[in-house]
């Protein structure tokens, strides 16, 4: 069934109540590949309730999850096939930094909806706030195979110029066989990441690693080399999602030291280093 652009663009904005436990914030990380090694001073502060600190990714999942791809195609007007749906880009801003624990309202919104021929592009952008004001404001772009062609705007277009010269630095991190089935228990469920069948019916020939968790790898890369391991200097962090990683591969991570910013590429390794996350920005002080 063909979108309903005026239906979706009219869509009035959904509230709910979401909240997090220290449990929570250390299964994510865990699922990002936090605890190795499991002694290392560094690796403790994600993992170890006594020095936990919150990667500012891990706002992607709090409560659950709050609204992003899957619940962007309850919109109404909006009714396509989940194999068809792919996570295109990610942004967050945070406010101030995430808590340990958390009780917060998730206010969500479609932010734009655009005709890019081939495909749609929703926009659905999520503010987060709790009894202290705002926490953080997400935006997902999510792209649904198929369904352009109604003759709607394009959109943006403009993408950041490239980083130029050579990167000041570059890591290599490799993503555990398991990894989509640990991160998936932070709440995205899509089968896309699990079951071999349901990736075949997508295209893929066997289950992909979630874009998210390859975002929340990336942003760890960066604070703890980079940022000195102080999660708490990140003021927004921003991607597209280039292609797909498979668990197993090894991602690796070019950075590029700016003022108040690091530039980063992410490319697989087994794959002739096949781009992954392109136009990507982690902002600090």
């Amino acid at each position: 069934m063909p979108i309903d652009a005026a239906k979706v663009l009219a869509a009035e904005p959904r509230s709910g109540e979401i909240a997090w436990t220290a449990k929570d914030v250390q299964l994510y990380h865990l699922g990002i590949g936090a605890g190795i090694p499991a002694t290392d001073p560094g690796e403790l502060r994600y993992t170890l309730e006594s020095r936990l600190r919150v990667l500012p990714s891990f706002a992607t999942v709090a409560g659950g999850g709050p609204p992003g791809v899957i619940s962007g195609l309850s919109t109404p007007g909006i009714d396509t096939d989940l194999a068809r749906v792919l996570h295109g880009g990610q942004s967050l801003t945070l406010h101030r930094p995430v808590p340990v624990r958390g009780a917060a309202t998730a206010t969500s919104r479609v932010a734009g909806l655009y005709d890019k021929g081939s495909a749609a592009v929703l926009v659905l952008r999520t503010d987060v706030a709790d009894a202290d004001g705002p926490l953080w404001t997400g935006e997902a772009r999510i792209f649904l195979r198929g369904e352009g062609g109604w003759g709607g705007a394009r959109g943006p277009s403009v993408r950041p110029a490239p980083p130029q010269g050579e990167p000041d630095l570059t890591v290599d991190r490799p993503v555990a066989e398991g990894q989509a089935l640990l991160y998936r228990l932070s709440g995205d469920l899509n089968p896309l990441h699990a079951d071999p069948d349901f990736a075949a019916a997508a295209g893929f020939e066997r289950p992909v690693l979630h874009g998210l968790c390859t975002y929340g790898m990336t942003l760890k890369a960066v604070v703890d080399t980079l940022l000195g391991g102080e999660a708490s200097r990140v003021r927004s962090y921003t991607t597209r999602f280039a292609g797909v990683v498979f668990p197993g591969e090894t991602l690796r991570i070019r950075m590029w030291r700016g003022k108040g910013a690091v530039r980063v590429s992410v490319s697989a390794v087994e794959r002739d280093e096949a781009p992954v996350l392109a136009d990507t920005a982690v902002e600090h002080s």
